[in-house]
């Protein structure tokens, strides 16, 4: 074998290797998205991406983490339910669906495998915002589009799908602080540890608080956005402390007013998430004293996620940071068939729907997948 083979043959593996890695660059280009309405850009700065177009139909994963709460649950169901849909079901050659628990190495695993294994796009609902460095690397290296939602990836080498997750806590604050203008105590139900939708929805939350100048007495439980969990836990709290001048909760709202009644606790001021079982409670007592405010972002953001990583693979223009409304009502504005449906589980997050992206789902179209891996 002659130096200048060998030479060839190096050279060729390098040209090889720079092609994969250009692949993987998204061409960063000017906007508007290719659906503006849609793939909103989360502020003024946000880059814009253009993939190389990628022919279909696709493979694409979705590797979730936490899985132990309604929403969660609801979460994979409304992601099949989209992927069910024959518009979108026609542009995918498989649709995989992992759940791996609190366990952060496991997620980590999971998406290499979905690496490996070739896919072309991955969705990620992430436990931990920085701990994925080297698998994005990774991820990008292999020309993968790397779509993260809710909790999302610190990194712009990623597409980051979310609702304002502090503005949602200063939201909750500054409801609280309209009816307790002089502070108080207050009960802060938290979700799960460690995620970027907690330590958001925390922040925002407690720098509202500190900037009205109030003395506010906060206690902070652990819920992680389950019904038991956080009724559990509210029980305590109000056995300990024996009364609240208000309460917010990131999620598990239902089990929250349930503690609240089964302990005798008088109706207060609540910050609360989208549970139609909390918000059937926020319009029954109203008039005893529990005024809502109900505002979240209901699962159906994972078929946002969906939606822009096909987008992407189809060569169209995406924001790197995708920012999504919020589905907001507020006493006395709770309407029956409308805001909360008195025949649907209390479990069922209302508002899970986003118009502006085409994205809307009846409960039987959600309720009728399993929340299982496949």
């Amino acid at each position: 074998m002659t130096r200048a083979f060998v030479s060839g043959i190096l050279m060729a593996a390098a040209l090889a290797l720079l092609s994969t890695t250009a692949y993987a660059e998204p061409e960063i280009v000017s906007g508007p998205a290719a659906e503006p309405d849609c793939f909103a850009p989360w502020a003024a700065e946000t880059k814009f991406f253009k993939f190389p177009k990628k022919d279909g139909p696709y493979r694409i994963a979705l590797a979730n983490g936490f899985i132990a709460n309604t929403w969660r649950i609801q979460m994979i169901q409304t992601a099949k339910a989209y992927a069910a849909q024959p518009d979108v079901a026609a542009k995918l050659k498989e649709f995989k669906v992992v759940s791996t628990g609190e366990d952060v190495p496991a997620q980590i695993s999971a998406i290499n495998n979905f690496i490996d294994s070739g896919y072309d796009a991955i969705i990620v609902n992430a436990q931990n915002p920085t701990a994925f460095g080297p698998v994005i690397k990774r991820a990008k290296e292999a020309g993968i589009v790397l779509v993260a939602f809710d909790n999302i990836l610190d990194t712009e080498d990623a597409i980051n799908v979310n609702v304002d997750q502090k503005g949602l806590g200063v939201l909750w604050a500054n409801w609280l602080a309209k009816h307790l203008p002089e502070g108080g105590k207050i009960l802060e139900v938290r979700g799960v540890a460690g995620t970027s939708v907690d330590t958001d929805r925390h922040n925002g939350i407690h720098e509202t608080f500190a900037a009205t100048g109030k003395k506010w007495d906060v206690v902070e439980v652990i819920g992680k956005w389950d019904d038991p969990t956080a009724q559990k836990a509210t029980a305590d709290a109000i056995a300990v402390h024996k009364k609240f001048d208000g309460i917010t909760a990131q999620g598990g709202d239902t089990g929250v007013v349930q503690a609240m009644i089964d302990a005798g606790h008088p109706f207060v001021p609540f910050g609360g998430e989208t549970e139609n079982g909390f918000r059937k409670f926020c319009a029954k007592h109203a008039g005893e004293g529990l005024k809502c405010s109900s505002a979240g972002t209901g699962p159906a953001q994972v078929a946002v996620a969906v939606k822009t990583a096909i987008a992407a693979l189809e060569g169209q223009v995406v924001p790197q940071s995708i920012k999504l409304p919020l589905a907001i009502v507020e006493d006395p504005n709770f309407k029956e068939g409308q805001d909360f449906y008195p025949d649907q589980s209390d479990n069922f997050f209302v508002g899970n729907a986003f118009p502006t992206c085409g994205i809307n789902f009846t409960a039987q179209e959600i309720m009728g997948q399993t929340k299982e891996n496949q």
